[in-house]
Protein backbone atom coordinates (compact mmCIF):
# COMPACT_ATOMS: atom_id res chain seq x y z
CA UNK A 1 0.00 0.00 0.00
CA UNK A 2 1.37 3.44 -1.15
CA UNK A 3 -0.85 5.82 0.89
CA UNK A 4 0.55 8.98 3.34
CA UNK A 5 -1.77 9.66 6.13
CA UNK A 6 -2.79 12.85 6.94
CA UNK A 7 -0.92 15.16 9.23
CA UNK A 8 -3.32 14.75 12.10
CA UNK A 9 -6.83 12.16 12.43
CA UNK A 10 -8.69 12.66 15.02
CA UNK A 11 -11.16 9.60 15.92
CA UNK A 12 -15.19 10.26 16.27
CA UNK A 13 -16.35 10.22 19.60
CA UNK A 14 -17.61 7.05 21.32
CA UNK A 15 -21.52 6.24 20.00
CA UNK A 16 -22.43 3.46 22.96
CA UNK A 17 -20.81 0.48 24.79
CA UNK A 18 -17.01 -0.59 22.93
CA UNK A 19 -17.24 -4.51 22.48
CA UNK A 20 -14.57 -6.20 24.32
CA UNK A 21 -14.07 -8.92 23.13
CA UNK A 22 -10.69 -9.44 21.01
CA UNK A 23 -11.32 -9.87 17.42
CA UNK A 24 -11.14 -13.03 15.01
CA UNK A 25 -9.75 -10.58 12.36
CA UNK A 26 -7.67 -9.02 14.19
CA UNK A 27 -3.79 -8.04 12.84
CA UNK A 28 -0.55 -7.11 14.65
CA UNK A 29 -0.07 -3.66 13.32
CA UNK A 30 2.41 -2.19 15.57
CA UNK A 31 3.55 -1.04 19.06
CA UNK A 32 4.09 1.36 21.84
CA UNK A 33 7.41 2.53 22.38
CA UNK A 34 7.23 4.80 25.20
CA UNK A 35 5.77 8.17 26.53
CA UNK A 36 6.17 11.25 25.19
CA UNK A 37 5.43 14.00 26.76
CA UNK A 38 4.00 14.54 30.17
CA UNK A 39 -0.29 14.57 29.25
CA UNK A 40 -0.61 10.77 28.58
CA UNK A 41 0.83 10.72 24.73
CA UNK A 42 3.17 8.18 24.03
CA UNK A 43 5.29 7.34 20.97
CA UNK A 44 3.86 4.03 18.18
CA UNK A 45 5.80 2.02 15.92
CA UNK A 46 3.84 1.08 12.45
CA UNK A 47 4.88 -2.20 11.41
CA UNK A 48 4.25 -0.69 7.69
CA UNK A 49 4.85 2.34 5.97
CA UNK A 50 1.67 2.67 5.50
CA UNK A 51 0.11 3.37 8.81
CA UNK A 52 -3.15 3.77 7.17
CA UNK A 53 -4.86 0.87 9.84
CA UNK A 54 -3.59 2.87 12.66
CA UNK A 55 -5.61 5.66 12.03
CA UNK A 56 -8.39 3.96 10.97
CA UNK A 57 -9.80 2.74 13.93
CA UNK A 58 -10.27 4.15 17.43
CA UNK A 59 -10.08 0.90 18.78
CA UNK A 60 -6.71 -0.85 19.50
CA UNK A 61 -6.16 -4.03 20.95
CA UNK A 62 -3.30 -4.71 22.87
CA UNK A 63 -1.19 -7.69 24.20
CA UNK A 64 2.28 -7.75 26.03
CA UNK A 65 5.15 -7.55 24.04
CA UNK A 66 7.47 -10.73 23.27
CA UNK A 67 11.07 -11.49 22.74
CA UNK A 68 13.34 -8.46 22.40
CA UNK A 69 10.57 -6.05 23.03
CA UNK A 70 11.00 -3.13 25.40
CA UNK A 71 9.00 -4.42 28.41
CA UNK A 72 5.97 -2.95 30.03
CA UNK A 73 6.72 -1.20 32.97
CA UNK A 74 5.11 -2.72 36.05
CA UNK A 75 2.09 -0.65 37.80
CA UNK A 76 -0.64 -1.44 40.03
CA UNK A 77 -3.05 -2.16 37.35
CA UNK A 78 -2.72 -4.53 34.59
CA UNK A 79 -1.95 -3.77 30.71
CA UNK A 80 -5.44 -2.76 29.42
CA UNK A 81 -6.67 -5.34 26.57
CA UNK A 82 -8.32 -2.29 25.04
CA UNK A 83 -7.38 1.38 23.95
CA UNK A 84 -9.67 4.11 22.94
CA UNK A 85 -7.87 6.53 20.41
CA UNK A 86 -8.70 10.25 20.73
CA UNK A 87 -5.87 11.57 18.64
CA UNK A 88 -3.04 9.99 15.97
CA UNK A 89 -0.67 12.05 14.41
CA UNK A 90 2.49 12.08 12.74
CA UNK A 91 5.69 13.29 14.64
CA UNK A 92 8.86 13.28 12.86
CA UNK A 93 9.59 10.18 10.87
CA UNK A 94 6.98 8.21 13.98
CA UNK A 95 3.62 8.66 15.60
CA UNK A 96 2.50 9.83 18.84
CA UNK A 97 -1.01 8.69 20.22
CA UNK A 98 -3.46 9.51 23.29
CA UNK A 99 -6.16 7.52 24.59
CA UNK A 100 -9.11 7.65 26.91
CA UNK A 101 -7.99 7.04 30.75
CA UNK A 102 -4.20 7.68 30.17
CA UNK A 103 -3.67 11.17 30.85
CA UNK A 104 -0.17 11.48 32.36
CA UNK A 105 3.41 10.33 31.37
CA UNK A 106 2.74 7.61 34.38
CA UNK A 107 0.14 5.98 32.29
CA UNK A 108 1.65 6.07 29.04
CA UNK A 109 4.97 4.58 30.24
CA UNK A 110 2.93 1.46 31.57
CA UNK A 111 2.04 1.03 28.17
CA UNK A 112 5.68 0.62 26.90
CA UNK A 113 6.42 -2.51 24.19
CA UNK A 114 2.52 -2.94 24.21
CA UNK A 115 1.83 -4.88 20.63
CA UNK A 116 -0.78 -2.98 18.93
CA UNK A 117 -3.90 -5.24 17.20
CA UNK A 118 -6.48 -3.96 14.97
CA UNK A 119 -9.28 -5.53 13.55
CA UNK A 120 -9.17 -6.14 10.07
CA UNK A 121 -12.39 -5.00 9.53
CA UNK A 122 -11.49 -1.68 10.38
CA UNK A 123 -8.84 -0.99 7.53
CA UNK A 124 -9.88 1.65 4.63
CA UNK A 125 -10.51 0.05 1.56
CA UNK A 126 -7.56 -0.82 -0.37
CA UNK A 127 -7.62 1.35 -3.90
CA UNK A 128 -7.69 -0.87 -7.30
CA UNK A 129 -5.02 -2.99 -8.37
CA UNK A 130 -3.63 -2.66 -4.20
CA UNK A 131 -3.46 -5.17 -1.39
CA UNK A 132 -2.56 -5.58 1.95
CA UNK A 133 0.00 -7.40 2.89
CA UNK A 134 -1.83 -9.65 5.68
CA UNK A 135 -4.74 -10.52 2.58
CA UNK A 136 -1.54 -12.16 0.43
CA UNK A 137 -0.07 -13.99 2.66
CA UNK A 138 -1.21 -17.86 2.80
CA UNK A 139 -2.53 -17.74 -0.58
CA UNK A 140 -1.93 -19.72 -3.88
CA UNK A 141 0.94 -18.96 -6.48
CA UNK A 142 0.16 -20.35 -9.83
CA UNK A 143 1.56 -19.40 -13.23
CA UNK A 144 0.07 -19.18 -16.67
CA UNK A 145 0.53 -22.82 -16.83
CA UNK A 146 -1.44 -24.07 -14.50
CA UNK A 147 1.20 -25.11 -12.40
CA UNK A 148 1.66 -24.45 -8.49
CA UNK A 149 4.52 -22.25 -7.49
CA UNK A 150 3.77 -22.68 -4.01
CA UNK A 151 2.33 -20.54 -0.84
CA UNK A 152 3.05 -16.75 0.01
CA UNK A 153 5.12 -16.68 3.35
CA UNK A 154 5.05 -12.83 3.64
CA UNK A 155 6.50 -10.18 1.76
CA UNK A 156 9.49 -8.01 1.26
CA UNK A 157 9.79 -4.35 1.17
CA UNK A 158 11.80 -4.03 -1.79
CA UNK A 159 11.31 0.12 -1.94
CA UNK A 160 9.61 0.76 -5.15
CA UNK A 161 7.81 -2.62 -4.76
CA UNK A 162 7.24 -5.36 -2.83
CA UNK A 163 8.40 -9.07 -3.42
CA UNK A 164 6.22 -12.45 -2.54
CA UNK A 165 8.22 -15.14 -0.73
CA UNK A 166 6.72 -18.20 -1.38
CA UNK A 167 7.07 -21.73 0.06
CA UNK A 168 7.15 -24.13 -2.66
CA UNK A 169 4.58 -27.27 -2.35
CA UNK A 170 6.33 -30.32 -0.37
CA UNK A 171 8.69 -28.32 1.89
CA UNK A 172 7.82 -28.77 5.62
CA UNK A 173 7.79 -25.93 7.93
CA UNK A 174 10.25 -24.03 8.82
CA UNK A 175 11.28 -23.12 5.52
CA UNK A 176 14.68 -21.54 5.09
CA UNK A 177 15.61 -18.68 3.25
CA UNK A 178 17.55 -20.81 0.40
CA UNK A 179 14.22 -22.52 -0.15
CA UNK A 180 12.45 -19.76 -0.65
CA UNK A 181 10.85 -18.44 -4.26
CA UNK A 182 11.38 -14.98 -4.06
CA UNK A 183 8.96 -12.88 -6.77
CA UNK A 184 8.10 -9.18 -7.59
CA UNK A 185 5.12 -8.24 -6.43
CA UNK A 186 4.86 -6.09 -9.96
CA UNK A 187 2.11 -5.91 -12.54
CA UNK A 188 5.05 -7.48 -15.28
CA UNK A 189 4.88 -10.65 -13.14
CA UNK A 190 1.38 -10.57 -11.45
CA UNK A 191 -1.73 -11.11 -13.81
CA UNK A 192 -4.21 -11.71 -11.15
CA UNK A 193 -4.90 -11.28 -7.69
CA UNK A 194 -8.43 -13.26 -6.91
CA UNK A 195 -8.40 -12.45 -2.74
CA UNK A 196 -12.08 -14.82 -2.84
CA UNK A 197 -10.49 -18.11 -4.47
CA UNK A 198 -7.24 -17.08 -2.57
CA UNK A 199 -4.82 -17.49 -5.69
CA UNK A 200 -2.47 -15.31 -7.23
CA UNK A 201 -1.97 -16.09 -11.14
CA UNK A 202 2.05 -15.12 -12.24
CA UNK A 203 3.97 -14.99 -15.44
CA UNK A 204 6.91 -17.23 -13.72
CA UNK A 205 8.57 -20.14 -14.73
CA UNK A 206 9.11 -23.42 -11.51
CA UNK A 207 13.25 -22.98 -12.84
CA UNK A 208 12.96 -19.07 -12.33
Amino acid sequence: MSRTPASDSRAPASTGSEELAWPEDAVEVGCILDAWGVKGWFKVQAYSSDAQALFSSRRWFLRAPEGNAPAVVKVNKPLPRLLKILSIREHGEGLVANAQDCADRNAAEALRGARIFISRSAFPAADPDEYYWVDLIGLSVVNRQGETLGEVLGLIDAGPHSVLRIAPPGLSAPIKPDQERLLPFVSAYVDDVDLEQRIITVDWGLDY
